[in-house]
């Protein structure tokens, strides 16, 4: 099983990027997908979760409005679009698989298979 991350970086407060999540090695198609993110010091934090299909996709208060989360299960892939982005983003951001739906936002003790991260860093 691998899921890898990529397309972290440092952007400037307001902007914009694309986190994305690359897997192999499960079903990925029968899998619900989940971003979360950890600030040094701070406990990881749910950010958001899409079922298998794409059809349900839940977000943390902290991101609603501002972050779209996305998968294309041709190409066995997650995607995480954050808009708007602010100082308090600044986190390492995590992919995570798990068997079945999201149920809401899941605890990240439900979830199977996780990426190494990539470093999101907001700062002017």
């Amino acid at each position: 099983v691998q899921l890898v991350e990529s397309g972290g970086g440092l952007v400037q407060p307001g902007g914009s990027l694309r986190v994305s999540c690359a897997a192999s090695g499960f079903a990925f198609g029968d899998s619900a997908m989940g971003w979360f993110r950890q600030a040094p010091g701070k406990e990881r934090e749910g950010v958001s979760c899409i079922s298998s299909s794409g059809k349900y996709k839940y977000y943390g208060d902290s991101v609603k409005g501002r972050f779209t989360i996305a998968r294309d299960n041709a190409k066995n892939t997650v995607y995480l679009q954050m808009n708007t982005l602010k100082p308090e983003d600044t986190a390492m951001y995590f992919c995570a698989a798990r068997k079945g739906g999201c149920n809401g936002l899941p605890s990240s003790r439900q979830f199977d298979y996780w990426g190494q991260g990539t470093q999101v860093t907001v700062s002017s």
